[in-house]
């Protein structure tokens, strides 16, 4: 339970700083302050929700789209996002491709270094 949330909270630590990284290099991405937690909590809960069910697709239709998985939830979730929540805006084809592409980079490395940096004291005290 407890490993769980931590996998949650760092999830959420890392599609938060794909996002703001997104929208701090592209032009036509904004993020609203105001709901900028709202967008993370929706973002956050469709990739969950999307990911095992687009993994499952991937690999019972062609296990060629398994590596592309992780982008098309991304994609997904951005695109569900902005239709839900104020605080996510995106505009134009080519931002829409970059701002998938970087907020699935920037996740990607965070869900490796995150838990490598909050979850070394956790693997010490196990030992």
């Amino acid at each position: 339970m407890v490993r769980s949330l931590i996998k949650l909270l760092l999830e959420l630590a890392g599609n938060a700083l794909g996002l703001l990284l997104a929208a701090a290099i592209l032009d036509n991405m904004e993020i609203d302050g105001a709901a900028f937690v709202v967008a993370i909590l929706i973002f956050t809960g469709v990739a969950v929700i999307t990911k095992p069910l687009i993994t499952k697709m991937a690999v019972k239709n062609a296990e060629a789209l398994q590596g592309s998985s992780a982008l098309i939830t991304t994609f997904i979730a951005l695109v569900l996002t902005a239709l839900i929540s104020d605080g996510l805006s995106i505009d134009g084809f080519d931002t829409w491709i970059f701002a998938t592409l970087i907020v699935w980079l920037v996740t990607l490395v965070a869900g490796i270094i995150l838990p490598m940096i909050f979850l070394k004291k956790v693997v010490v005290e196990e030992r």
